[in-house]
């Protein structure tokens, strides 16, 4: 099975290359809900992006809607919102056999109000400051959260990086 970082009309570039580079580094799926705030072909993100793009899995979706037909099983879907109560550490994603989706939402202005009110269970948050900032950076938050998957399955799909003798830390 898969994990997925999915973004909610992502509005920049650079952000979005950002995120596709830890998909290609975590071996996560990366669903991107239209409309998106800039071309695929765009300069900013095929360089923030590097040459990673031949290696992630990436699916497009027309709308919310059409992303959440997707999605099998609905209690594997997390909404990243700083306005929700659980702690993005509470859920279990232990189980790599399942699909564990994690929505971000627009840059700007996050997911829609009536979608969250509607399923406010789901929700999860990065703990953070807001008396210093608005919100944390979208694509370090991607890596917060699918790290924490990750870790909870063992980083069960990731390769070890072994270090040549030489380059070994004494």
């Amino acid at each position: 099975m898969a994990n997925h970082i999915v973004l909610f009309e992502p509005l920049m570039p650079a952000n979005t290359g950002n995120i596709a580079r830890t998909c290609a580094g975590t071996d996560t799926v990366l669903d991107l809900i239209e409309p998106l705030g800039f071309s695929v072909d765009d300069k900013h993100l095929k360089r923030a992006g590097l040459d990673y793009w031949d290696k992630v899995k990436i699916n497009y979706h027309k709308n919310l809607q059409e992303f959440l037909d997707t999605v099998e099983n609905k209690k594997n879907l997390f909404l990243v919102s700083k306005f929700a109560e659980q702690d993005y550490t509470e859920p279990d994603y232990s189980d790599n056999t399942q699909d564990y989706y994690l929505l971000f939402g627009k840059e700007t202005t996050g997911l829609p109000e009536p979608f969250m009110r509607k399923n406010p269970e789901k929700a999860i948050r990065i703990p953070q400051d807001d008396s210093h900032i608005r919100a944390l950076n979208l694509s370090n938050s991607c890596a917060i959260v699918i790290y924490e998957v990750l870790r909870q399955q063992n980083f069960n799909s990731l390769e070890k990086t072994h270090m040549y003798e030489h380059d070994k830390l004494k």
